[in-house]
């Protein structure tokens, strides 16, 4: 195996642009810690892609590492694929993703791909929408999502319009690993070989995604008794602004109110320490104009327009940001109800959650006699039941607590503007019977009992962290604890034992105690993050999630 040193200075002496050898040098002559951490390895194109900070080096998004995934994904798709073949393209406001997805897009086409490249940013689940209805045989969406400004993601889909799962995911990982060089990358056309045609997309396809959102609204006379709902939206400077407040007019909303600032896209996110609706920070614009406004409720998007953070007025008439645990569930209580009311509910239907998404979700399906599939973290899965199920049973709503949601069938990805839609029309039908959304939020609890749920992250940066991670984790199995929360272990899930969990191997470990509370430890997939998450039940809930943190994070 090579020393960083000498793979930097293969970056020096190869066929790599000016600019790109020029910072190589820099960092070889003034940081060598910076060096190490961007020649130490290839940036992993794990099972969902690739995402990282970008920058020169092995270890780096740039447009060598994403040319190179691009082949590995064209070599997959020539040798497995039959017939036509195509590829979606879309991309969000960060720094160099319109780069990005033109350079995909040209090594595609320099493979006989055909490509369907969106004309400007597009969110993350209208690219899945148009994966299904151009019927390709795969996407790329140019994001990292929620990370900070420093980083940039390469998510792949497949056919469903998830993204890759097992077997996919693994042999198109394997096609990227022997892509070593970027002289194997189709940067340019072959001589003698054609190029597939680059077909821009654009309104149409937004035309076609917002008119099936619409179909999936429940309540529309309660909307248009309480369209007046003022209604505070930020993009944070992502792409949602093309889209979300055009949905919400479209159901009747005729009371949206926006934060000028931010409906700028820019990848640098100024306004912002980070463009995560999940960070309470990111919304503090937003809270301001709905304080200014004395709005009813605030939206906020994070940069690809997948998540969607809430805030809403609590009894004494503070707005109060809610998790995505407390989003999902009231939520997912109102589809259910509308369902039963409408008459659509008869035992053929399912939602799916995660394994870190709150337990309530799972009590409140059984109440209403609809199945719940818990899988592990990350939408891909949810999106793989809907596969699994398709012609079978009727998918009603999936959640993860990291704020993601979706209904219906036509995303297969958590999508910020169907949620924001049918959080938006759940104020509406709560308004119409007297309540608030947090008074909708309290009656759940009252019916269901108090689910109470907080992530806690520790982040480990570089080598030396990553090596940090994985022996928390391996002192997590060697050693469990004796007790959680005062109460006495009850059972252990280890998810690297496929054998019996039933679901995909997976680094992430599950403690459950005797009064019902749970821990779930895991890396992050894209982060240089171990996460914790707390979940406690009963009426001193509050107090056994500070109990956890204490005995967790120390």
């Amino acid at each position: 195996m090579k020393d960083y040193r000498q793979v930097a200075q293969s970056w020096l002496d190869g066929n790599f642009d000016p600019q790109t050898k020029a910072e190589v040098k820099h960092l070889m002559e003034t940081d060598p810690v910076a060096l190490e951490d961007a020649f130490y390895r290839n940036l992993e194109f794990g099972t969902g892609g690739l995402r990282g900070t970008m920058g020169v080096g092995t270890n780096r998004m740039n447009k060598y590492t994403v040319g190179m995934a691009t082949q590995g994904l064209a070599n997959y798709i020539k040798e497995h694929v039959k017939g036509e073949k195509s590829v979606c393209i879309s991309y969000d406001a960060r720094n160099n993703s319109e780069l990005f997805a033109k350079i995909s897009a040209d090594v595609l086409s320099n493979n006989g791909i055909k490509v369907y490249l969106f004309k400007g940013l597009r969110p993350t689940p209208e690219l899945s929408y148009s994966i299904r209805a151009k019927k390709a045989t795969a996407g790329i969406m140019i994001t990292a999502s929620h990370n900070p400004k420093e980083y940039n993601g390469y998510k792949v889909f497949w056919s469903d319009g998830g993204q890759i799962t097992a077997p996919v995911d693994k042999d198109i990982v394997a096609e990227v690993a022997k892509i070593e060089d970027p002289a194997d990358v189709r940067f340019n056309p072959v001589p003698g070989e054609p190029k597939a045609p680059i077909e821009m997309m654009g309104k149409e396809m937004d035309e076609c995604y917002l008119h099936d959102i619409l179909t999936l609204t429940l309540s529309p006379e309660a909307v248009a008794k309480h369209k007046e709902i003022k209604i505070v939206y930020t993009p944070l400077h992502g792409c949602g602004v093309k889209l979300m407040p055009e949905a919400l007019k479209r159901v009747g909303f005729t009371n949206i109110i926006h934060v000028p600032e931010q409906d700028v896209n820019d990848g640098i996110f100024p306004t912002v320490v980070s463009p995560n609706p999940e960070v309470p920070a990111a919304m503090k614009m937003a809270l301001d104009k709905a304080e200014e406004t004395k709005a009813d409720l605030v939206l906020a998007t994070d940069p690809d327009a997948d998540r969607l953070g809430i805030a809403v007025r609590d009894n004494e008439g503070k707005m109060v940001q809610l998790t995505g645990n407390q989003t999902w569930s009231f939520l997912t209580w109102y589809v259910l109800n509308r369902w039963k009311e409408l008459g659509k509910l008869d035992g053929n239907q399912y939602i799916v959650k995660t394994i870190v998404t709150s337990e309530l979700l799972a009590a409140i399906a059984k109440s209403f006699g609809v199945k719940c599939y818990n899988v592990l973290t990350g939408f891909k899965y949810i999106a793989e039941i809907q596969k699994q199920q398709e012609g079978k049973t009727e998918f009603i709503c999936g959640g993860e607590e990291s704020y993601g949601f979706n209904l219906g069938s036509f995303v297969r990805d958590k999508c910020a503007q169907i949620s924001g839609v049918m959080v938006a029309e759940c104020a509406a039908w709560a308004a119409e019977h007297g309540m608030t959304l947090w008074q909708l939020l309290q009656k759940v609890y009252e019916e269901y009992g108090l689910y109470l749920e907080k992530m806690v992250y520790i982040v480990r940066k570089g080598k030396s962290g990553a090596e940090e991670i994985q022996k928390i984790m391996a002192d997590f199995r060697a050693n469990p604890p004796k007790e959680i929360a005062g109460s006495p272990l009850a059972k252990v899930i280890d998810y690297n034992k496929p054998e019996e969990t039933g679901l995909p191997k997976s680094n992430v470990l599950q403690f459950f105690n005797q009064a019902g509370d749970v821990v779930t430890v895991r890396p992050s997939g894209t982060e240089p993050k171990i996460k914790f998450y707390f979940g406690a039940k009963g009426a001193d809930a509050p107090a056994k999630i500070e109990a956890l943190k204490a005995q967790f994070i120390n």
